[in-house]
């Protein structure tokens, strides 16, 4: 019995199993064509596989605010309880500058140096969007492959989807820009399967659509979109009928 699994491309072990290409010129691992519009590319480039070294030198310790004299003074903290102490200069309704009862939140930082450059692209939006590929694998194997997130992570998506007016301009779509399967994996769902599962991530975010930018000038192998035929069957629609690069959307 199949155990389908999927997990989102946050670390090196989940990126280190992304699938090959079918085309073994191009690489998901080490792909930039959707994220730069002038010099992106999708070959395989064993360079990118290398960790990004850390910034050269280190950085001494952040002097303290008391040490410059032109810092402003220093907030006083206000006890948002002080009024019921009978305190007449307390403000039951001004807001205090710290309020104990609300939980403070901290945002992740994306990974940079010490990874792979994808996978620094890929976790860019660590902390405010979240994951921005997921990975399918059927029994320990990775057998799909799939990238997304918000349109402005893609500039090449931007580009072309200025190509035409009629596309609704608010609100903007999520994009799926690189959906992909092994070719021992091929027509048993799994594509299907993962794109569904991106689309409800997607809804989830809070975005209320999705399109994705099919090219039809390039072989199946050397395309990172599929064709429109699979996009019809995981609930999209032809919402620019191109013969090149049409656009497939699909309301979440």
């Amino acid at each position: 019995m199949e155990d389908p699994r999927i997990v989102d491309v946050t670390d090196m072990a989940a990126f280190g199993s992304i699938p090959p290409c079918a085309d073994a010129r191009f690489d998901h691992r080490t792909c930039d064509y959707w994220e730069d519009h002038e010099r992106g590319s999708k070959d395989a480039r064993v360079s990118w596989l290398a960790a990004i070294p850390a910034p050269s030198g280190t950085r001494g310790p952040r002097p303290g605010l008391a040490d410059n004299p032109f810092a402003p003074p220093p907030k006083r903290q206000v006890d948002p309880l002080a009024f019921l102490s009978g305190d007449e200069d307390a403000n039951p309704f001004a807001a205090p500058d710290f309020n104990p009862f609300v939980p403070r939140t901290t945002r992740e930082r994306p990974l940079r140096a010490g990874v792979p450059r994808k996978l620094a692209l890929l976790d860019r939006g660590r902390g405010i969007f979240g994951s921005y590929a997921k990975v399918l694998s059927v029994d320990g194997v990775a057998v799909a492959y799939a990238q997304f997130g918000p349109l402005s992570a893609y500039p090449r998506a931007v580009r072309l989807r200025d190509l035409y007016p009629q596309l609704p301009d608010a609100p903007l779509p999520a994009v799926i820009t690189c959906v992909a399967t092994t070719v021992e994996a091929r027509r048993q769902g799994y594509g299907h399967r993962l794109v569904t599962a991106v689309c409800t991530d997607l809804g989830e975010r809070g975005f209320s659509a999705v399109e994705a930018y099919p090219d039809l000038t390039r072989d199946e192998d050397e395309s990172s979109a599929g064709r429109p035929i699979f996009w019809h069957a995981c609930g999209f629609v032809t919402a620019v009928d191109d013969e090149r690069f049409p656009v497939m959307r699909r309301e979440l």
